[in-house]
Order: C-alpha cells, then sequence, then structure tokens
C-alpha cells in the first residue's frame, strides 16, 4: 500500500504561474522541441510525444498535473494484458446458459395470468463482467472471513438467480416464483437484491439506485476501520459495487468519491456498465459518458481503468499510426454509438469509416458482417479479466472500470440497443429462437412454439456445471451467499445505566446529554464497549459528544499530522489510525452509510458493531430516508439518534431545522423501533432493552430511533414502582394528579412532558381539575401494536378478541384524553381510534420559524396554558365545567397574543 503522504497529496497538480524560471535558455529548448515536432511531424505525433512524456514522469514520480480525460480506447494496452487463466469455451457455454436462463425467467414471469415482468436487457449487457468475477475474482465465506462484498446491479438479478440455477442454489420451481414472494412463498425470488426477502442469499440491497455506490464506498471504508481496531481480520475483503451509467447521474453514485480516494480504499473497486443507455433513452446523446465519468472519478483521486472495445478492434489500432481513427472515436457522440449497435455492418462502413479515405483503407479488407461484430470491451472476457487483475493490483487508490457494452446484448435486434429496451420483458417464439441460435442451446423450435419457453441445465455432471464448482470452491464457496455467524453478546447488567437512572439532582441537562452519560458507562464495558461505533455529521460538540475524543478519538487512517488548534483544551480534537468515532464531515448520507455497514458487521464479517449515529433530527429521515429504507433491507441494527428534535426547541434556526415531523416519517419504516423519551431513566429502559433486542440471545433485525432535545430540564430519579413494560410498550403514568376534583388526562411525549407537568399545577390550582400525566415514550409503538392486535382480530373471529395495549393501559383513567408533543398532531392522532375516551391532540402543525422557544409554543398553541385550555374544552363537551370558563382561561392567559407568552425556556445544545 502506498504511504500516507502517497495517498493524500496536498497538491495533485497546477501550472507553475507564480513559480520563477531559473534556466530560460533550457526552458526555450524544451519549446523549441514541441515546435518543432508540431511543424514537421503534425500536432498528432506531438500529442503522442507529450503524452508518452507525462507516462515517464509519472513512472520518475514527478508530479505533473493530471489529466482529466483520455482517448476513447482501452487503458490497457494488448501487449500489457495478462494471461488469462480460464478456459473460454467453457466459460462461454456457462454464459450462454446463464443468458439464456435469465431471459426466459423474466419471459415466463410475464405470461398471462401472472404478469409481474422484470428486466432483460441489464443483464443481457453486463453478463460478461459478472461471469469473469465469479470465475475468477469473487471471494466466498467459506474460509470463515468474511470474503468479498458484492454490489449487484439490482436490474441484474435476474442473471444471478440463472447462474445460482446452473449451481443447484436455486430450483426451477424458483425461478418459476419470481417476483411472486407471497402467492409462491417457500420457493419464491424477489424482485432485486433484498436481503430482508432472501436473507440466506442477498447481502446488499442496491436497487434504489445511487445508494449502491455510496454504500460500496462506506463498506469498504468500515473494512479498514474493523481491521484497524483489531475487530475483525477483513485483509483479503474487496468491495465490488456494480452500477449503470444512467445510475451515475444520481448526487449519492459520485456525492463521495473523495472519500475513498481521500483514505485510500484499494480494497475498493466500481464496475460502471457503460451501455449508454438510461432507462429509455441514451445517457449522453450528445456526449460521451465514459469520458465524463473519466473526468469526474480522476478528479476526485480515483484509479480509472476505460474498458471501452473488444479484442476485433486490436489489429485496426494497431494501424492507426496517425491517430485518425483514435480521433474518430472521440469525436462520436454516444449517441451515434447506440445506433451502430442496431444497425448493419454496412451502415456503420458507410457512416463511421465511410467520411475518411484513410478509415476507409483500414478497413477495405474487411466484410460487413466482420465490421458488424467489432465489439464493446464488456463483452470480451479477456479484457475484462485483464481489467480486474489491474484494479486488483494497484494500490493506494480506489479503481473505477468503465466498461463500454451493448444493452440487451444477444437478445437480438428487436431489444438491442433499442431505447425501450428496459421495459421489454417478452421474448416472441421468434425472438427465442434467434437467442437460442446465438447461444447455441440445444431446444427444439416446438418448445418455443407450445406455451412457456423452457429453462436448459446442461447436466449435473456436465463438463462446464463441474467447471463452475471448481471454480467457486477454489474462490471459497458460492457467491451471493449470507451467512450469520455472530454469537450474541454479553450484554451489561444494570450498574451500566445507574447514573441514567438517579436523574439529574438539580443540574439541568438536555435528554441529549442524558443519551450521553448512557452511552459513555456503555463504552467503559469490557465486554461491549469497543463494538459501539460513534458516528455524527460534523456535530460531536453540538451533540455534547466531545467527552468522547481524548479517549475514544476519531478515526483516520492518516492520524493526525498536525497540532490540533485546541490541544491545550482537556476535550481537544484527537485523530487516531485505531479511533472510534467516525467523524464523516458535513454529509448525513455518508454517515446514514456508515451506520449501515458497521449495522450489518456482525453478518458480513460474524463480528456485531453497535452504531451509534447522532444528528439533527430534521436531516435524518426526511434527507436520508430512502437510506434508512436500505438500513432495513440489509438487516442492519443500531442506534439513531434524532438530536435537536421537536419544532420548538430549535427556533433559532428557523424554517428547515424546525423538525415535527421524523418520528411520523419514522413510524413508515417496519424495521425502525421509535422513541420519544423525556427523561434520562426512559432513555436508559429503552437503551437496555435496545440491546437485548438487537444483540441479545434472540437477536432481531430492527434499528432504534430516539428523538433526543436541545432544551436543558431537571430529570427525576427513577421510580420505586417504575412501569418498565408502559415504557417499553409507549406509554406509562408518569405523575398522578394530587388536587382537585374534576378528572382528566394529559398524554405528552419528549419535550412536552415538563409543560403537561405544569399544565396539571395551573388545571389543580385555577380549575379545580385532577388531570394524570402520562408520558408517551412512543406513540408509533402504541399504533404499531394496536394494528397487529385488530389484523389478528380481523383474521381470527372465532377467537377472544384482543385488546390493544394503549386501550388496557389507559381503561379505568377517568375523564377526557389530551396529547401534546413537540410534533405535528399527526403523531400523538396515530392512537387515537384506541384511546377509550374523548381525545383531542395538539401539535406543531406547520413551517417552523425562527423565535424564542415561549413564542414558538405559544404560537402553535402547545405551551401550558394551551392544555389547561385544551383540557377545559373537552370538560366542557361534557358538561363537567361551564363554556364561560373557556374565554375566561382564553383571556387570563392572554393565547391570542404570542408576545405575552414569555421567552420561555433558552439555552443548551445538548
Amino acid at each position: 500500500m502506498a504511504s500516507g503522504s502517497d495517498r493524500n497529496p496536498i497538491i495533485i497538480g497546477g501550472l507553475p504561474s507564480q513559480v520563477p524560471d531559473f534556466d530560460p535558455e533550457e526552458t526555450q529548448e524544451w519549446l523549441d522541441s514541441l515546435d518543432a515536432a508540431v511543424d514537421e511531424r503534425g500536432r498528432e505525433r506531438a500529442r503522442y510525444l507529450m503524452l508518452r512524456l507525462i507516462e515517464r514522469a509519472r513512472e520518475k514520480r514527478v508530479a505533473v498535473p493530471e489529466m482529466r480525460s483520455t482517448d476513447y480506447i482501452n487503458t490497457i494496452a494488448t501487449k500489457d494484458e495478462p494471461f488469462f487463466p480460464g478456459d473460454e469455451e467453457i466459460e462461454r457455454k456457462v454464459l450462454n446458459a446463464t443468458r439464456w436462463n435469465a431471459a426466459v425467467m423474466v419471459s415466463r414471469a410475464q405470461r398471462p395470468g401472472i404478469g409481474v415482468g422484470g428486466h432483460i436487457a441489464t443483464f443481457a449487457s453486463s453478463a460478461s463482467l459478472y461471469d469473469v468475477g465469479f470465475n475468477h475474482f469473487f471471494r466466498g465465506k467459506d474460509d470463515g472471513r468474511g470474503g468479498d462484498q458484492i454490489f449487484f446491479q439490482g436490474h441484474a438479478s435476474p442473471g444471478i438467480y440463472a447462474r445460482a440455477f446452473l449451481l443447484d442454489r436455486l430450483s426451477e420451481a424458483q425461478l418459476d416464483g419470481f417476483r411472486q414472494e407471497q402467492s409462491k412463498a417457500g420457493h419464491a425470488l424477489s424482485s432485486y437484491p433484498h436481503p430482508r426477502s432472501m436473507p440466506d442469499f442477498w447481502e446488499f440491497p442496491t436497487v434504489s439506485m445511487g445508494l449502491g455506490p455510496l454504500g460500496a464506498i462506506y463498506q469498504a471504508r468500515m473494512n479498514r476501520y474493523m481491521e484497524a481496531r483489531g475487530i475483525a481480520d477483513t485483509s483479503d475483503s474487496h468491495v465490488w459495487a456494480y452500477l449503470g451509467d444512467g445510475e451515475m447521474d444520481e448526487p449519492e453514485s459520485l456525492g463521495q468519491l473523495s472519500i475513498a480516494a481521500r483514505e485510500g480504499l484499494d480494497n475498493l473497486t466500481f464496475v460502471v456498465n457503460c451501455n449508454l443507455q438510461r432507462l429509455d433513452g441514451p445517457v449522453r446523446g450528445n456526449g460521451k459518458i465514459i469520458q465524463e465519468l473519466e473526468s469526474q472519478f480522476r478528479g476526485a483521486g480515483w484509479n480509472v481503468i476505460k474498458l471501452v472495445w473488444d479484442r476485433t478492434w486490436d489489429p485496426l489500432l494497431a494501424q492507426d499510426r496517425t491517430g485518425i481513427l483514435v480521433n474518430k472515436l472521440n469525436t462520436t457522440p454516444d449517441g451515434q454509438f447506440q445506433t451502430y449497435a442496431t444497425e448493419t455492418g454496412a451502415y456503420i462502413r458507410d457512416h463511421f469509416f465511410g467520411d475518411d479515405p484513410r478509415l476507409r483503407e483500414m478497413v477495405k479488407d474487411m466484410s460487413d458482417d466482420q465490421i458488424l461484430h467489432l465489439g464493446r470491451g464488456g463483452h470480451d472476457h479477456r479484457k475484462v479479466y485483464a481489467a480486474y487483475a489491474a484494479a486488483k493490483a494497484h494500490k493506494g487508490q480506489p479503481t473505477v472500470i468503465l466498461a463500454q457494452t451493448v444493452k440487451g446484448w444477444t437478445l437480438g435486434p428487436n431489444f438491442e440497443g433499442r431505447n425501450a429496451t428496459h421495459q421489454m420483458k417478452k421474448l416472441t417464439a421468434d425472438d427465442l429462437k434467434r437467442f437460442r441460435d446465438r447461444l447455441h442451446i440445444p431446444i427444439a423450435d416446438k418448445q418455443l412454439e407450445d406455451g412457456n419457453p423452457p429453462y436448459y441445465h446442461p447436466g449435473r455432471d456436465s463438463e462446464e456445471i463441474q467447471y463452475m464448482h471448481d471454480r467457486r470452491k477454489g474462490l471459497g464457496g458460492y457467491v451471493p451467499t449470507r451467512v450469520v455467524r455472530a454469537k450474541p453478546l454479553p450484554l451489561p447488567d444494570e450498574k451500566a445505566y445507574a447514573t441514567a437512572k438517579k436523574g439529574s439532582g438539580q443540574q439541568s441537562i438536555a435528554t441529549t446529554m442524558a443519551f450521553v452519560r448512557v452511552l459513555k458507562d456503555l463504552m467503559r464495558d469490557k465486554e461491549i464497549g469497543k463494538r459501539f461505533v460513534l458516528i455524527a455529521p460534523d456535530e460531536y460538540r453540538t451533540f455534547g459528544m466531545d467527552a468522547f475524543f481524548p479517549s475514544a478519538k476519531i478515526y483516520n487512517p492518516l492520524g493526525q499530522q498536525y497540532e490540533s488548534v485546541d490541544r491545550e483544551l482537556l476535550l481537544a480534537y484527537k485523530e487516531s489510525p485505531t479511533g472510534q468515532m467516525l467523524h464523516d464531515g458535513i454529509s448525513e448520507a455518508g454517515c446514514t452509510a456508515s451506520l449501515i455497514a458497521a449495522g450489518s458487521a456482525y453478518a458480513t464479517h460474524g463480528e456485531p458493531l453497535i452504531p451509534v449515529y447522532v444528528f439533527y433530527s430534521m436531516f435524518g429521515f426526511q434527507r436520508t430516508g430512502d437510506q434508512f429504507w436500505q438500513m432495513a433491507d440489509q438487516l442492519s441494527r443500531g442506534f439513531v439518534l434524532g438530536a435537536t428534535a421537536g419544532r420548538t426547541t430549535l427556533t433559532g434556526e428557523g424554517l428547515q431545522h424546525a423538525d415535527g415531523h421524523s418520528q411520523l416519517l419514522a413510524s413508515t419504516n417496519p424495521a425502525c423501533v421509535s422513541y420519544d423519551p423525556a427523561f434520562g431513566y426512559e432513555i436508559a429502559h429503552i437503551v437496555q432493552d435496545g440491546l437485548r433486542r438487537m444483540y441479545g440471545e434472540e437477536s432481531e433485525d430492527v434499528f432504534y430511533y430516539l428523538t433526543v432535545y436541545n432544551e436543558p430540564i431537571q430529570h427525576p430519579a427513577e421510580p420505586a414502582d417504575v412501569d418498565v413494560e408502559g415504557i417499553l410498550k409507549g406509554v406509562h403514568r408518569y405523575r398522578a394528579g394530587e388536587k382537585g376534583q374534576i378528572p382528566a388526562q394529559i398524554l405528552a411525549s419528549g419535550v412536552a412532558v415538563p409543560w403537561a407537568v405544569e399544565a396539571q399545577r395551573i388545571l389543580a390550582d385555577e380549575w379545580n381539575v385532577k388531570a394524570d400525566v402520562w408520558s408517551a415514550t412512543s406513540w408509533n409503538e402504541l399504533r404499531r401494536e394496536a394494528v397487529e392486535v385488530e389484523r389478528h382480530n380481523l383474521l381470527h373471529p372465532e377467537e377472544e378478541q384482543r385488546v390493544p395495549y394503549v386501550t388496557r393501559k389507559l381503561s379505568g383513567s377517568e375523564g377526557p384524553f389530551v396529547a401534546v408533543s413537540d410534533w405535528m398532531r399527526s403523531v400523538p392522532d396515530q392512537i387515537a381510534r384506541w384511546v377509550p375516551g374523548a381525545y383531542q391532540s395538539l401539535g406543531a402543525d406547520g413551517f417552523g420559524f425562527a423565535d424564542t422557544r415561549g413564542a414558538a409554543r405559544r404560537y402553535f398553541h402547545i405551551d401550558a396554558q394551551s392544555i389547561v385550555l385544551a383540557v377545559l374544552t373537552e370538560l366542557a363537551k361534557e358538561g363537567r365545567i361551564d363554556r364561560a370558563a373557556l374565554k375566561t382561561a382564553l383571556d387570563r392567559y392572554e393565547l391570542l397574543d404570542v408576545a405575552a407568552a414569555g421567552p420561555g425556556p433558552a439555552g443548551g445544545d445538548a
């Protein structure tokens, strides 16, 4: 591996604009030489000489400006290609059988009465790219380690299934169950790579475009992190990400390239299938996507390997002494190359070679058929092998392979290169016959004309199938395979949570700090302390986590090669190659990718990690919600902390920082167990239960989302009769009413619980109302349990009907129910139908804004005085008080005057 200074140069390249010339005569001699080359041999020859000089300068480690793009030809010269160790004829037969079965599986899934479809063309274009990997590079897990991590392009899944069928990993019945996960339960296949649907097969969900490349970068980084910290030996693991050229337009695809280069992740290879087409048109009709991507990756510091042309172009390029052919390749736009893929050899002769006599001369001895079969590099096993071998051998940088292919390759003239190819799911009998003939599949015409086309298997004892098994055995097992070898973690005892359960005494702290105190004690645990992975987007100090800097330190593979500006402080910024904290900069997407990689390490490498990701709550489920679905699909586990939660606790920041809805968004994710705790002792029990559920003896594939606040309050000690079940299920009685005679109930969550307590006091002192205050730790979990109860009752009418927990818990409580939180009303409204009594909710609906907390809460009518009015309103409806009291309360508390509320509590980031 390259040294740190080589991997992370401060200056990559540049022109000497202000550097003095100490030998102008020598400089002029060099310039004169260049002028002479141009004048005597032409610009193309001079260009060639300059390129060779740059190449030699790099060999001599002379810092010269990077070339952002190179000619539209293969990076690896024919003379530099390594020996191909496989049997190309056998591999061709294997690939032909795979191609056939992939297309037939999708075509059969489109049969009448089913019609679930699928995608044929993506795998058809990338089949050789996968086949070379399967036969020669992808490492399995049979040695007990993690093997390689492969992010398969989602739309290529039929080809991966088809290959698994040939290896007897999947049955014919399963292929026929493609996209019929419930109706063919037990022998069905998911549409795309979905680990949650097929937890023994797929490892990484990738079909939400852009998340595959992002996840791959952070998986490669997580591999290095785990090895640096001595948690797992990942030295033999390589991360491969198979991507589409159209997919690279997603901002997530390219947005984090720099971290891979900055940290020298040479354990990472992107393979971009450049078939020049998006879903229904060219990626860059007037441009060249390979050239564009080359510039972007080179600029980000990646090693770029272009795999543009197959071996049939080698003799032509060898003749190109003037550079006319290379120039033609450089200047032909992608839209035209897409057209060439659909046209005849005569058309290509006339339109590509025909406009220059020197080009026509180069192909004068070639037939139209030979010209037609001048192919793309991504379909040539030997060229693909050379690119992969070079990528694996390269040190100090991640590598991207830009492989040109034809979408729908081998599927016939109705599919190849057509704009509609992505949506075409059914092959006609004529299509099938042409396809069969091209692949040399021994199936009779009659079998293609009568009903569904058959699958093809050459036989378990055939030479090609044995070859496949032997290759996988030599590479350590079958891929893809997801294996869970991790053992349950020994969990801390009650002592680890004692500090949080004692409360904060006279000190006021935010719930964010209450969580950090729990985390600090857990990280001291000898058994699991080292397994915590702290993740934050540039906000550790905001969240009160700078206390971890001196001990846990921030992970940086280069260490800290500078003197920190705050080095004299007790909590100075500390970086280390073995650091425990991931400080991913201002990138929630990068942080969430780290969270997913760490949270699935129990399966990927058999070593559980406990990620704790802390962020501004507004920029979690709202900004990276798709990644949280990816996390659920990947069966990742861990803790997600939405700090600075609520619509009125961060009011100085304004509209976009005011989160009143992330709990609602979290409720849509079935794997997310979400809580909105008010006090430290609630947090302690929730975290303890989360560790048990995710890392204990009967681990579950869930993750925990806790919303915590930046508003300091005094945290009470845990009561002797603490209702742990209520805390975990979603609601417990925090404080019973002591004064007053008219009963009422107030349900509150998070930062709203102190407002409810204040309302309880006012109601008792001024209105003779005896209100109980309930802490609703999870509106979402209450609803989820109630929905499941109703589902059970619907499907089991003959059994005794169950009652939702929230109904049972609140039954017997007198008076109306008023719910309040710092969320929009939809959050507490989730439980309305199951509350046993009149129910009204208060919430912060609408946009947030910058003002004091007091003014904001009065504006949204969620402060203590507004709660009082809401309770009185419900009591008036029941005839328990005179309605005239409502106007009295409205005027007494000046509820229509935002300024009358006062500023309210202030201070506190964490």
